[in-house]
């Protein structure tokens, strides 16, 4: 009878044992989700892997399925009961939309070698333009109309130019639409937040009618390399 119940315990305990001996890994949370993100800021969370074993587990590898995604453990071994935390960081840089990226941790667990660590994100692309960024050429007014004038006449008008970016602004060119109208920039180099000014000046010999021109402005503005100014004018025959 005794005999029979050692027998008894001794295969159970053959059969239980085996479960609880050696290294364990466990892991609380499979994946994570960043949600939206934008492409200029890295998206980091941190995985936490424990040892739910009782011999010391050991993180042999860690990789992530692209070079956007870097993931690394604080800790190699993990004594029973110990955890440890692995780092995840994802660029979204020239990325957009949804994203899905693995992460796998390989460990020397033997019911469990490799685990599979899941991030989400949806990149969003701002098409807002960082307008301060380099040199920003604005005028407060792009269009003048003389109204009526005397044929013969020469009329001009002085418009405003400002620089809103971040570096000097530089006037490169400066093209009329006909020999007829004329523009000059008093100072072709225009630091960040100051201004200056551009003077348009219109011969009307030998003009008459509704008339229509423009001077074009070529500068460094990377938005806005060539921006147009128009002017008006009725010209009354004598």
């Amino acid at each position: 009878m005794i005999r029979n119940i050692i027998i008894i315990f001794v295969f159970y305990s053959a059969a239980i044992l085996p479960q609880f001996l050696g290294p364990k890994v466990s892991v609380q949370q499979l994946e994570f989700d960043f949600g939206d993100i934008g492409q200029d800021k890295l998206a980091n969370h941190s995985f936490v892997i424990s040892n739910s074993g009782d011999d010391v587990l050991i993180i042999k590898d860690v990789k992530a399925s692209c070079g956007c995604t870097a993931a690394k453990p604080d800790k190699n071994e993990l004594k029973p009961k110990e955890s440890t935390k692995i780092a995840v960081s994802f660029n979204p840089k020239g990325r957009k939309g949804p994203q899905v990226k693995i992460i796998t941790v390989s460990t020397n667990d033997p019911e469990k070698p490799k685990v599979l660590l899941t991030i989400k994100s949806n990149v969003i692309v701002s098409e807002k333009k960082d307008n301060k960024a380099g040199a920003m050429i604005y005028l407060p007014e792009t269009q003048h109309d003389f109204g009526k004038v005397k044929e013969g006449e020469k009329i001009a008008y002085t418009f405003k130019l400002e620089n809103k970016g971040s570096e000097s602004l530089i006037v490169k060119n400066v093209k009329s639409s006909c020999g007829c109208t004329a523009a000059v920039v008093n100072n072709k180099t225009i630091e960040p937040n100051k201004s200056g000014s551009i003077k348009v000046e219109f011969d009307t010999k030998n003009r008459s009618g509704k008339n229509t021109k423009t001077v074009t402005i070529v500068s460094n503005d990377t938005n806005e390399p060539n921006k147009v100014i128009t002017i008006f004018a009725e010209v009354i025959k004598k």
